[in-house]
């Protein structure tokens, strides 16, 4: 008779460890990005926030946050183009230094890199950013409107 309360308790312990919350994989240590921009986070140099603000159709400006991972050396920004065979170009524009573990906003740089291509405004379009440690990382990124709220004037086209 005495093993009836001991299957009964071993029965709701067994059942109770799954329908709790421990376990792996908690919700908050994964990563949540609460923005409409794109992001990655696959290379040394992390692109944040990736947007193109355009103020007219078919011309706009690449904006993001560039983290450098690498606490040791510093990167370089030296391109951006469209993937998946987009027709779309940036203009000249010098390249971007990044510093070791550093962060460079290219909303607040003096460099403007103007994309030229078949995007408007509403659009996501497919873009591959290029690093000086021969590094390309791949995003869809959304065209903001030159004249909408936090991009304002931002489009250097």
């Amino acid at each position: 008779m005495r093993l009836r309360p001991l299957a009964t308790a071993c029965a709701v312990l067994a059942l109770a460890a799954p329908l709790s919350s421990c376990g792996f994989d908690y919700a908050t240590d994964r990563e949540y990005d609460v923005n409409s921009a794109a992001e990655n986070r696959e290379g040394t140099v992390d692109v944040l926030s990736a947007v193109v603000v355009s103020a007219t159709e078919g011309s706009g400006t690449f904006i993001a946050s560039l983290s450098n991972n690498d606490v040791d050396d510093e990167q370089t920004f030296t391109g951006v183009s469209g993937d998946e065979g987009e027709s779309i170009e940036a203009g000249e524009f010098e390249p971007v230094a990044i510093p070791a573990g550093g962060l460079v906003n290219l909303a607040e740089s003096e460099t403007g890199v103007v994309l030229t291509g078949d995007f408007g405004a509403g659009e996501f379009i497919p873009l591959a950013v290029d690093f000086g440690n021969g590094e390309r990382v791949t995003l869809e990124v959304p065209v903001v409107s030159n004249d909408s709220g936090y991009w304002e004037g931002l489009d250097a086209s």
